[in-house]
């Protein structure tokens, strides 16, 4: 099912046309009405009427979550302050938090993409959403609810947290959609077997999970333990919020609504654009945004984007599942990590759950790494040997994934700590001042 078939299977000269017109509009008020914009052009030697193809939009700068927190709070909308209905910020854990600012429009563009994104997830009128999102500043849980009304779905707004009431309402409401992170999924999987529950005593058909990277592995375990289909979803608030883009059941890649938001994929090194199929960071601009346009902001988020058409029928660019992040990926004795690497070698091995822990440490000149990671309680052993045995055929699976050899540690079922949000995989214990 597609939500609005005109704009999410039109011909990709159609949707370049539209999209051609809607980024000189967009340039076009960002240069007049936002200073940051109209300085970084001046500086760039570009004026508005610069841009007479697509493929100009490489000559403008790029804006980074940097400007953006350089610009708090108000500095880069659009339009007069009264116009802005609704505010919501970045959660500020790694520095000033981003500030993204909604006309009563934009509103409207952010419930028409949540619905779409939706609908690819199965979800139509009469379906019971159960939105563990947050909600509040953080854009997650007013995203999915705006457009969970658009479709005409009952939403759930039970947020994150007190996951027994979460099992109470998922049996008594018979709720359909669930909605959260991966990992919080995964725990609440884990409660519902604590309490005896299987697949078929609940009346759940798919998983919309995203805000934190998650694998394939992570995929099959959520189906199976849940009895859904689990499908990713993805969006920032600098951009939007979620909604940018969505898995349908092809499962093969996530529709980005580019005639709203325009993809690039660039290399993190070079600047310059890559070609579809290859792995770089992803680049967005919004198209219709009128409160808080934003152009080339580099997401750092590292995936690849095809434009084939899709068996479901869209013609949405795709993107692939994000694998890592171009500032957050571990650097380990000269070798690029991303903790997505070491989940998927975890999920490979039977009796394993899918709880874990990576910490690195510099304990001398050498960088060391450490895998934590939970054992079933059918694989966990009192004899030494047996356990010595199992972590070091779990190092050597690990070592095949990411070229570097890992300390390996088992840990007792359940002991590491879960999560209601996003999950904390790593700890970095290095100090690089």
């Amino acid at each position: 099912m597609v939500w609005d078939e005109k704009l999410e299977c039109m011909s990709i000269k159609e949707k370049r046309e539209l999209q051609l017109k809607r980024l000189k509009e967009t340039v076009k008020k960002a240069y007049e009405n936002v200073p940051f914009y109209k300085d970084k052009f001046d500086k760039a030697g570009i004026k508005p009427e610069d841009i007479k193809t697509l493929e100009d939009i490489n000559k403008i700068p790029f804006t980074t979550k940097t400007d953006l927190r350089d610009a708090y709070p108000f500095g880069m909308f659009a339009v007069p302050e009264e116009e802005i209905i609704e505010i919501h910020t970045t959660s500020g854990t790694t520095g000033k938090p981003t500030v993204s600012g909604y006309t009563e429009k934009d509103l409207e563009i952010w419930s028409e993409v949540s619905a779409r994104a939706i609908t690819m997830g199965l979800g139509t009128r009469g379906d019971r959403i159960q939105n563990c999102y947050g909600y509040g500043l953080f854009t997650g849980g007013l995203g999915i609810h705006y457009g969970g009304h658009k479709v005409g779905a009952t939403v759930i707004p039970i947020s994150a947290g007190n996951t027994k009431r979460q099992i109470e309402v998922m049996k008594d409401f018979k709720s359909t959609i669930l909605t959260c992170t991966p990992s919080y999924a995964l725990y609440l999987a884990e409660v519902l077997e604590k309490e005896g529950l299987t697949p078929d005593e609940i009346t759940l058909k798919s998983g919309i999970f995203g805000a934190e990277m998650w694998t394939e592995e992570m995929r099959e375990e959520l189906e199976k333990r849940l009895g859904i289909i689990a499908l990713n979803i993805y969006g920032l608030t600098e951009v939007i919020g979620p909604g940018v883009a969505q898995e349908c059941p092809e499962k093969t890649g996530l529709h980005i609504s580019d005639d709203h938001f325009y993809p690039e994929i660039i290399d993190s090194e070079t600047m310059q654009p890559l070609e579809d199929g290859n792995k770089g960071e992803l680049v967005l601009t919004t198209l219709t945004r009128e409160g808080m346009p934003v152009i080339r902001f580099r997401t750092k988020d590292i995936t690849s984007i095809t434009h084939e058409k899709c068996d479901c029928g869209r013609t949405l660019a795709r993107m692939s599942r994000i694998t890592g992040r171009s500032d957050d990926m571990l650097k380990i004795r000269g070798v690029i990590v991303f903790p997505s690497q070491i989940e998927r070698a975890l999920l490979k091995i039977e009796g394993l759950t899918p709880n874990y822990q990576i910490v690195v440490t510099r304990p001398g000149h050498l960088d060391e790494l450490e895998v934590r990671v939970e054992t079933s309680k059918e694989l966990f052993s009192d004899e030494m040997r047996i356990m010595e045995s199992i972590e070091d055929n779990i190092s050597k699976i690990i070592q095949k994934e990411i070229g570097l050899r890992a300390n390996v540690t088992l840990v007792e079922p359940e002991s590491l700590p879960r999560s209601e949000g996003k999950a904390v995989r790593v700890i970095d214990e290095r100090n690089f001042e």
